[in-house]
């Protein structure tokens, strides 16, 4: 029995201090796989607030069948979904990353990489939502495939095919925009 787990095992016997555990573990990683499928961090964190909301009242419950992590990312999904559902346009909004370089000898290979990150999640944005999503479990959030497949209700193949499909559409748009990988 995982961790993860076990902290919610307690909240469902009374400890709310598991609840906030399991909050404390995941509130960053739903945020931006969230983000990657209604691209506006406001709203993933808002959705994300509505996942631990419907755990905390409904505390619904939590068969085995797969990782913890993958049933609250499908919990996560499946809010998402209703939240695009009752909201019929969407909205660019940007990710406000603050970033802490600590040494200063290393401060033009940090800002290097964390420009390459922003254009990362620019041309997230720009490729189909099924796509970044894919990618962000897999590549972000260590998914693996039979997992993924669970949280987007699809079947292994369908994932894997959709995760070559991602990474050219991801390929062909990073290349559109002019990016170049810069090596240390």
């Amino acid at each position: 029995m995982s961790s993860d787990e076990l902290c919610y095992r307690r909240y469902l016997s009374g400890d709310d201090s598991g609840l906030a555990e399991l909050i404390d573990i995941y509130n960053e990683g739903l945020s931006l796989y969230l983000n990657s499928m209604v691209k506006n961090i406001c709203e993933a964190e808002e959705i994300m607030q509505e996942t631990f909301v419907k755990i905390a009242i409904r505390k619904p419950r939590f068969g085995g069948k797969c990782t913890f992590k993958t049933w609250l990312f499908t919990i996560a999904r499946n809010c998402a979904v209703d939240f695009m559902r009752r909201r019929s346009r969407f909205t660019d909004g940007s990710i406000d990353e603050c970033f802490e370089i600590t040494d200063e000898t290393e401060i033009e290979k940090q800002y290097i990489i964390e420009e390459q990150k922003v254009e990362l999640h620019k041309a997230l944005k720009n490729i189909n939502p099924d796509y970044s999503q894919v990618l962000y479990l897999m590549y972000f959030e260590g998914f693996d495939t039979e997992e993924a497949a669970k949280i987007m209700h699809r079947s292994k193949r369908q994932i894997g095919d959709l995760v070559y499909r991602a990474k050219m559409s991801l390929r062909s748009e990073l290349e559109r925009e002019g990016f170049v990988y810069e090596e240390f």
